[in-house]
């Protein structure tokens, strides 16, 4: 093992300390919490020069290493994003703290007095990608409900994850409050996120958010407990009794609104009842739009500019102007195809039909599920939750966007006087 290979292990075991020490300080912290957020989002936007600096850097380094447009659009910051995310640490100040919740208490036959409250997880790994307002987002729902958080950001956002980063801990310092409370590893070998995923003395539970590789290598690879903020493989089903003028608006906003996003839409299930009717309006609205259409056999002909097709495209998350076009005979075919391509996230038919509402509701297996609405609404802000840490596609222990009550576990608290068991 090399020089640097032992300084970063070095360092990462350090990191994991501190934060194990810093998590039992945390808890003790009350409604101050609130202060504190406050304090954080004025700094933020107060530090927006410094931020936009850092983040040019990165920027100019995607541009050079020819990073793709959807890409650099996750990376970009600007000062309505620092203003939003501000905004967002806001929001989760004016949030019911999660922690000490009763869930449930009963009495037992012996007298016993049982209670379950919230806890916070502890010591939370997260690991992402790009989006550099993902370091105040984790940092504002782990502080709020009792976490530490340590983080391990891209190497194409290391510049303004390390800027947002600092800005908190200098706040966490003026404060009064132990910086440690979150945590950069600022080193983009990769050999830091093996080490990470090692610390399972230190490390309560692994967040992964980002594509869907970096997602598999974490769960192959952690020794820590994960959960999968998943990819979006998102589809909307245009039924045979959909409107089509509400459903072009539901597309072009799903498509285009924000392409680099794990809820933008990928795909498109239409009803073979509706095709003639609705593929060439959506053929003219594409295009209008810049959108590439890949097609199956039954529904290229009525799209002119559509190139066909392959059993690839429908499972895959673009993250670019390019939608998927499926032709189903029914919505029992569009579920079952949905549930067979789909990564769990956000599904969406467009219908005035309510029983096929309800059998669409009721068979797709994914997080989200929506009914004449855009799969961009699958957020934690949007959800009211403030910020979110991640969309989560897996059932244990959390589905959908992650707010503050999926960032807490519960223990029991059991009250006697005398009580020993036979």
């Amino acid at each position: 093992m090399g020089n640097d290979s032992l300084n970063i292990k070095s360092e990462i075991l350090s990191i994991g300390k501190r934060a194990f020490e810093a998590k039992y300080e945390l808890q003790k912290l009350g409604k101050e919490k609130n202060d504190i957020l406050l304090k954080v989002a004025d700094a933020l936007v107060e530090n927006s020069d410094r931020i936009l600096k850092a983040n040019e850097k990165d920027i100019d380094n995607g541009v050079k290493g020819g990073m793709h447009e959807g890409l650099l659009d996750r990376l970009r910051l600007s000062e309505d994003r620092i203003k939003g995310m501000a905004d967002g640490i806001r929001q989760v100040a004016l949030l019911d703290d999660p922690i000490d919740k009763t869930i449930a208490e009963w009495e037992l036959e012996n007298g016993l007095q049982i209670k379950k409250v919230t806890v916070p997880l502890g010591v939370i790994g997260i690991i992402y990608e790009s989006r550099p307002n993902v370091t105040a987002d984790a940092f504002s729902l782990t502080f709020k409900s009792g976490n530490v958080v340590i983080l391990k950001g891209g190497s194409d956002a290391i510049s303004s994850n390390m800027a947002i980063t600092d800005v908190i801990r200098e706040t966490l310092v003026s404060a009064g409050s132990n910086p440690d409370f979150i945590q950069l590893i600022p080193f983009t070998d990769r050999s830091a996120v093996a080490e990470l995923l090692s610390l399972r003395e230190y490390v309560d539970v692994i967040i992964p958010r980002g594509s869907a590789g970096l997602i598999r290598m974490v769960c192959d690879n952690s020794k820590i407990p994960v959960i999968e903020t998943g990819s979006g493989n998102c589809h909307i089903y245009i039924d045979e009794y959909a409107d089509i003028e509400k459903a072009i608006p539901i597309i072009i906003n799903a498509k285009t609104q924000r392409i680099g996003v794990c809820n933008a839409a990928e795909s498109l299930v239409v009803h073979e009842k509706i095709k003639d009717k609705f593929l060439p309006v959506l053929s003219d609205a594409m295009k209008e739009n810049k959108v590439e259409l890949r097609a199956d056999a039954n529904s290229i002909s009525l799209l002119p500019s559509a190139v066909p097709a392959t059993t690839d495209d429908f499972g895959k998350e673009y993250l670019d102007y390019i939608l998927s076009v499926k032709t189903v005979g029914s919505v029992e075919e569009a579920i079952e195809h949905i549930n067979k391509y789909n990564t769990g996230h956000s599904e969406s038919i467009i219908t005035e039909n309510k029983e096929n509402a309800d059998k669409f509701l009721k068979g797709v297996d994914a997080a989200c599920v929506y009914v004449n609405a855009s799969t961009r609404f699958t957020d934690g802000f949007q959800f009211g939750f403030g910020a979110e840490i991640g969309i989560s596609t897996q059932k244990l222990h959390a589905r959908g966007p992650m707010g503050l009550s999926e960032l807490t576990s519960y223990k029991y608290e059991i009250t006697g006087n005398g009580q020993v068991r036979d």
